[in-house]
């Protein structure tokens, strides 16, 4: 048996056996989706805090990492170079896997998979292996950050229950912010790849949507303008969808403004495998190869302690970014909180109307040492700095200890984007065909609020965006935060109604925004004409009929009530003909394969 695998084999076996020994830890034994035996444990804390027990229910799961898929265009030196980042990381020896922790006081579901040998036996009491040599290079004794990495609780995503249909006549109107975060698919995806249905939680259903682009016309003035279309349901003869469609203003590379870019590197000890730190760096690398001449870049790196790697430089000096982004290592705990604060203390000395100023976190979200260990108090550490027009990308990577529902409240509420990368084929797509949409804001604080009228529409859900709700009361306050829009961006939202029959519009659309740098919004108002409402689902456009298939696929994945029955066989028909050669579609379509089997595997394993 090859060496890393009896390594992963030794620390799935060590973690299970300390568990079972630990007080008020409950074990029992079950399959999991993707068909290997699991061992599923809750912890929970005598006592908690109130605004501990106030927060959402967050599942995690602990997962074998995996190396990142290879991209067919990735050039040779770039092959070569995240090669030999590759080879080196995976030399490094293996790390024990410790036993989670109460993830301090709020109750966590957690799963850890028991991989297999090849003979089927599993690998569940073996011996421990010596912890690894000491790091070089040490945080001196006497400070607080110089801790070891603590125990991973494994990967973990925050739970949202799916909308669920609501009475016209009791409440017409649907408000929600712009969400244009794309993590959630990336991860989706990964899972699928390796065989794996994705947790439920990991799945939501507007991040799966607007990872696609779609065939908007852009605003022939303003900073966007919104397509609407609807057509009958594949699935529910009494049923239609609706899409509401907003497409942001495309700036080009040449006329955005200059940025400034501080990117917020985790260098610790998590963060050593092939697709986290190595996949990290080439990440950056492209990003800044993708910079223009007016551009800047500083780099800050986090572990047991947070470090200046490189001041403020030119985008154009290519050799010393390189050698400072070369030189980064990982080892020791995660001070992401510490970081985040001298990441934005630098960023903020750049911002003004005329330059962006945004801070670039690449981690796979465990923070759990030093202070502000939480998304609120990372927020709270650095609000200030936020009001002063900093924006944020969050860039996820990794499995085994990736905080998903870190990641997308720093974003949500840092005014900016999370995205997840898995390849370097996922890097190019992010830092170098999404990079000025990723980096320049054109509107802030966005709002969608749909009016149906209860003459036409009876019932009506939103697929999708619960954790970008907001009260109908509160569209028109300009205090409650909302989403942000990037140049050529666009958001896509898709409803499932219930007609009367009727044969009048269906109702209004107003979106509500702020200029990237303004305190008070404007608002436009779009009627849902009867006219835009096909009669046949054939008849709908192709981005209609993919958004559709995408939707459906990602609200069967995480179980929705309301999508119980639907036959994802209809949904690959869809998708396949609605690719239009479009690469990213072609491999959606596959992955509907994926998921039948999967599920069908599933199903059958639980009786259904």
């Amino acid at each position: 048996m090859p060496s890393s695998k009896l390594n992963r084999l030794t620390r799935w076996g060590s973690a299970a056996l300390a568990l079972g020994l630990v007080p008020g830890c409950s074990t029992s034994q079950h399959r999991s989706t993707g068909g290997s035996l699991t061992q599923s444990m809750e912890w929970q804390s005598e006592s908690s805090s109130p605004q501990e027990q106030a927060e959402a229910p967050v599942v995690a799961e602990a997962v074998a990492s995996a190396p990142p898929e290879a991209a067919p265009e990735q050039d040779a030196d770039d092959a070569q170079r995240f090669g030999a980042a590759k080879r080196k990381a995976e030399a490094a020896p293996a790390k024990s896997m410790p036993a989670p922790s109460t993830a301090g006081g709020v109750v966590v579901a957690r799963e850890m998979a028991i991989r297999a040998g090849p003979s089927g036996a599993v690998a569940a009491g073996a011996p421990t292996p010596p912890p690894p040599p000491p790091a070089a290079k040490r945080v001196p004794p006497a400070s607080p950050l110089s801790q070891p990495e603590p125990p991973s609780p494994g990967n973990t995503f925050a739970e949202h229950a799916p909308n669920a249909f609501t009475e016209t006549a009791v409440d017409r109107f649907s408000t929600f912010a712009v969400d244009v975060d794309t993590a959630s698919y990336a991860v989706s995806r990964r899972y699928l790849n390796q065989g794996a249905l994705p947790p439920r939680p990991a799945v939501r259903v507007e991040e799966f949507v607007n990872y696609f682009k779609y065939r908007y016309a852009p605003p022939e003035q303003g900073a966007f303008t919104v397509h609407l279309e609807g057509a009958p349901s594949p699935f529910n003869a009494n049923r239609h969808f609706v899409r509401v469609g907003v497409q942001g203003k495309v700036v080009s590379r040449s006329q955005r403004k200059p940025a400034h870019l501080v990117f917020l590197v985790d260098t610790s000890g998590s963060m050593s495998q092939p697709d986290k730190l190595p996949l990290a760096k080439e990440a950056m690398k492209i990003a800044v190869k993708n910079l223009n001449e007016n551009d800047t870049v500083a780099i800050v790196t986090y572990a047991g302690s947070t470090r200046d790697v490189l001041s403020p430089t030119a985008a154009t000096d290519l050799e010393r970014i390189y050698k400072a982004i070369d030189s980064l290592e990982s080892g020791g705990g995660t001070s992401m909180g510490t970081g985040m604060e001298l990441a934005y203390k630098h960023a903020v000395k750049k911002v003004s109307g005329n330059v962006v100023s945004r801070v670039v976190v690449l981690t796979d979200g465990d923070a759990n040492i030093g202070p502000n260990l939480s998304a609120d108090a990372m927020l709270n550490s650095i609000q200030g700095y936020v009001k002063e027009g900093v924006t944020l990308s969050a860039i996820g990577f990794g499995m085994g200890n990736y905080r998903d529902d870190l990641m997308e409240k720093l974003a949500d509420k840092g005014n900016g984007n999370c995205f997840y990368i898995d390849s370097y084929k996922e890097a190019k797509k992010v830092f170098e065909q999404q990079l000025t949409g990723t980096l320049e804001v054109i509107a802030k604080d966005v709002k969608i609020q749909v009016e149906f009228d209860p003459k036409v529409v009876s019932r009506y859900r939103l697929v999708g965006y619960e954790n970008r709700d907001i009260a109908d009361k509160d569209f028109r306050n300009d205090k409650v935060d909302a989403g942000e829009i990037g140049a050529g961006h666009s958001v896509t939202a898709m409803y499932e109604v219930e007609l009367t029959g009727e044969k009048a519009p269906l109702g209004t659309v107003r979106i509500r925004a702020k200029a990237p740098n303004g305190t008070e919004a404007a608002e436009q108002a779009f009627p849902f004409e009867q006219k835009m409402m096909r009669a046949s689902l054939d008849t709908a456009s192709a981005d209609f009929r993919f958004a559709l298939s995408v939707a459906a696929t990602a609200d069967v994945l995480r179980g929705s009530p309301n999508a119980q029955g639907w036959n994802l066989a209809t949904v690959q028909k869809l998708a396949e003909g609605a690719t239009e050669g479009q690469a990213d579609r072609e491999e959606f379509a596959k992955l509907v394969v994926k998921t039948r089997g999967l599920m069908g595997n599933a199903m059958a394993r639980d009786g259904r």
